[in-house]
C-alpha cells in the first residue's frame, strides 16, 4: 500500500509555481484547507488561478492571498463577503469569473470523473453564456462548459489514511468532495489521519486512488462568516 503521507503543509504544496491553477475546497469559511493556504502565503508563489466558490473573508482564507497580490484570476460563485476581493475586482486588479454555482461544482465533478465538458441551461441569457456553443435538448436551450483544468486540488477532511481515503463530515462535503481527484496532483490535509484500516470502507467519500499527498493539520480556526443566534428573551 503505498503511504501518501507528507511532514506538513510546507511539503505538500511543493512544487506548485507562480501562474499555476489551483482547486481550493470549502463552502464560504466551512471546510477550507486551513494550513495549505497559509503555507501558499508564506510560500510568496504568485500569479495564481484559484478555482473556489468562495474568496474568503479579509483576514481569513483566500482573503489572505489576495491581499499579499498573490492570486490574478478568480473562478467562484460567491464573493460577497471580502471587501479587498470587491476593491480588486472594480479596480480591475484582479481578473475574475463568476459562475453559476452548480456549473462551478460540476465542472469540478467533470474534471474529476474525466468528462471533458457538458451542456448546461444555467447561465443561458446571460453573460456568462457569452461566446460559448449553445445546443437545443428537448426545446431548451443549453451552453456548452468545459472541465475544470487545474495543476491542484487542495482540499479538506475531517478524517484520512496515509493510503489517502477521505471521509468529510457535514457541510464541510460541499466541494471538497468533487474537487479531490479534479485536479493533477490532489492535496488532502486532514483533522484525523489514521492507519489503513481503521476507517469503515461504507464510510469513505473519496476511494485513496484520487488523492496524491495527505498530512495532518493543526490549529483548524473553522471560523463562522455570519453568526445569527435567537435574540434572548
Amino acid at each position: 500500500m503505498i503511504d501518501k503521507r507528507v511532514k506538513n503543509a510546507k511539503e505538500a504544496i511543493e512544487g506548485i509555481k507562480d501562474g499555476m491553477t489551483l482547486m481550493l475546497g470549502g463552502f464560504g469559511l466551512c471546510g477550507i484547507p486551513e494550513n495549505s493556504i497559509n503555507a501558499l502565503v508564506e510560500s510568496n508563489v504568485k500569479d495564481l488561478t484559484c478555482i473556489s466558490n468562495n474568496a474568503g473573508v479579509d483576514d481569513f482564507g483566500l482573503g489572505l492571498l489576495l491581499h499579499k497580490r498573490q492570486i490574478k484570476k478568480m473562478i467562484s460563485s460567491y464573493v460577497g463577503e471580502n471587501a479587498e476581493f470587491e476593491r480588486q475586482m472594480l479596480s480591475g486588479e484582479l481578473e475574475v469569473e463568476l459562475t453559476p454555482q452548480g456549473t462551478l461544482a460540476e465542472k469540478c465533478r467533470a474534471a474529476q470523473a474525466g468528462i471533458p465538458a457538458f451542456y448546461t441551461p444555467a447561465g443561458y441569457g446571460t453573460e456568462v453564456a457569452e461566446g460559448k456553443e449553445v445546443k437545443e435538448f428537448k426545446g431548451k436551450p443549453h451552453i456548452l462548459e468545459h472541465a475544470f483544468d487545474a495543476d491542484f486540488s487542495i482540499v479538506k477532511a475531517w478524517k484520512g489514511d496515509y493510503a489517502g481515503n477521505l471521509i468529510f463530515k457535514g457541510s464541510a462535503r460541499n466541494f471538497n468532495h468533487p474537487m479531490a481527484g479534479a485536479g493533477k496532483i490532489t492535496i488532502a490535509e486532514v483533522e484525523e489521519l489514521v492507519e489503513p484500516g481503521e476507517l469503515d470502507p461504507n464510510e469513505i467519500h473519496i476511494p485513496g486512488i484520487m488523492v496524491q499527498r495527505i498530512f495532518q493539520g493543526e490549529k483548524f480556526e473553522k471560523r463562522i462568516e455570519q453568526r445569527t443566534v435567537r435574540p434572548k428573551e
